[in-house]
């Protein structure tokens, strides 16, 4: 299902990047408080710690002056609390985004996001030699991202939102 899905998601990434191959971007971006943390993604454990947060990279396709699409990549990762049986958890999201820009002046675009795909929750018992997968569905929903170039090629944004990718996130967008 997870090769499925990931083919999927490049086959489209790349019919929308020859339409517009000259309009693409590259996102890196950090996300605190993460759909994993909010909802059980970890197979019903227990006494689990808050992850770190997240880490993202994406590439999108522009497809009109309005609206970008592509794929992406969320990694996280927590730990069970300490003891004899502490135990470690690795997330991975890979989910397609679509952004609307709504408004935009010189000096600041704003627009709404919506990310959907699959998280892998990976499973890593401390005394369990059988380390384990769960899929999830992954989501981002963003009412509200603004972003400010800072250059013709490099942009920062930060981001309001629920999912995979953070409750807030803060980022940088190179331009191809």
């Amino acid at each position: 299902m997870f090769k499925k899905l990931f083919a999927a998601i490049l086959l489209l990434a790349s019919c929308t990047g020859m339409a517009q191959a000259q309009k693409a971007e590259i996102n890196l971006s950090y996300g605190a408080y993460t759909q994993m943390d909010a909802t059980d993604m970890k197979d019903g454990w227990k006494g689990v710690n808050t992850a770190w947060g997240s880490l993202t990279a994406g590439v999108n396709f522009r497809v009109n002056s309005k609206i970008w699409i592509g794929p992406s990549y969320t990694f996280s990762s927590t730990t069970t609390k300490g003891g004899p049986e502490h135990s470690n958890i690795a997330y991975h999201a890979i989910m397609l985004n679509g952004r609307y820009h709504y408004y935009s002046n010189s000096i600041v675009k704003l627009y709404a996001k919506l990310g959907l795909g699959v998280e892998i929750s990976y499973m890593q018992p401390k005394w369990d030699d059988d380390n384990y997968s769960k899929a999830y569905c992954a989501f981002q929903i963003v009412p509200i991202g603004a972003q400010v170039d800072l250059s013709r090629s490099a942009a920062m944004f930060a981001e309001a939102g629920f999912g995979a990718q953070g409750l807030f996130q803060v980022g940088v967008r190179f331009k191809l």
